[in-house]
């Protein structure tokens, strides 16, 4: 179990690192030319990965679900971070993350559409719970700089489509170690081809290489597969997920520290409003089913 938490806190740390390291990015570099290089570095990670333990499981996928994978990865990878990097540049970074912990209510909202799941009055009192924090940190103002209200719903939206992407994949089954190579590959082709297009991209220098490395390799592939082995050895897995909803309240310090934002004080409600939701609903269901929580 120690590793298995060593697992999980070196995940969490590294995911708190995930928003100040994007914005410090696109204050020089455009967000789509940030994101293509970033999801190549990832898509390589995982090739490598993949090559070395996994290559019956690449070459036992047939074409059709790599096509299916490829139209997860641009619904819920490429259109996710596109979106949350546009949120990131009109907000601070900690208004941004905070708007980004939404995606687990919209996976609740998706999961009664799509696979038909039950919508209690818990989950809906959670769902309000959470809501209820955009409407606080709306209502606060803030430190960013850019478009607030395009911003704000910039990151909601890439919070559904990431709560989409949960739910698609669930359903789908398919090998996660393939999967997310695969959607990493698609988001940095999508993000290639749509930045060449709308953007003028600048040449890329020694911090900002660094920078694009450990968003890739880091937050974006050994994040999620430090993540896995925590759970897949975990004795309690609802105990290992859980552990999960620290990494906004981190990544409110960390872009303290790299960045200078001060948390304010709605900042900090709108979070709690945003996490206790979430937890909410978790409990509850553990409670009804004494089966683990969904894995964020």
């Amino acid at each position: 179990m120690k590793r298995n938490y060593l697992y999980a806190a070196s995940a969490i740390l590294i995911w708190s690192t995930m928003a100040a390291v994007v914005k410090l990015l696109l204050t020089g570099l455009p967000s789509l030319e940030a994101l293509a290089v970033s999801s190549f570095f990832a898509f390589l990670l995982l090739l490598a990965i993949n090559l070395r333990g996994r290559a019956q499981a690449m070459r036992r996928w047939p074409l059709r679900d790599y096509m299916t994978v490829a139209v997860l990865g641009f619904v819920g990878l490429f259109l996710y971070s596109a979106l949350y990097y546009y949120g990131l540049s009109q907000l601070s970074s900690q208004e941004a993350c905070i708007l980004n912990y939404l995606w687990p209510i919209m996976l609740v909202i998706f999961s009664s559409v799509i696979l038909k799941e039950r919508m209690t009055p818990i989950k809906a009192a959670a769902m309000l719970c959470s809501f209820a924090g955009i409407v606080v940190l709306s209502i606060g103002g803030g430190s960013g700089s850019g478009n607030r209200t395009s911003g704000m719903l910039s990151c909601v939206a890439a919070a559904a489509c990431y709560g989409l992407f949960s739910v698609l994949n669930k359903k789908a089954g398919k090998d996660q170690t393939v999967t997310m190579m695969t959607v990493w590959l698609t988001t940095g082709v999508c993000a290639l081809a749509a930045g060449l297009i709308t953007e003028t991209w600048t040449p890329i220098t020694g911090m900002q290489w660094l920078g694009l490395l450990w968003l890739g390799s880091a937050c974006n592939a050994a994040g999620y597969l430090l993540w896995a082995l925590a759970l897949n050895g975990a004795e309690n897995t609802a105990a290992i997920a859980n552990l999960a909803y620290l990494t906004p309240f981190l990544s409110l310090a960390v872009s303290a520290v790299l960045l200078k934002e001060k948390p304010r004080a709605h900042m900090i409600v709108a979070l709690v409003l945003i996490v206790g939701g979430i937890l909410l609903q978790q409990i509850w269901d553990q409670r009804r089913s004494k089966a683990p929580a969904f894995d964020p």
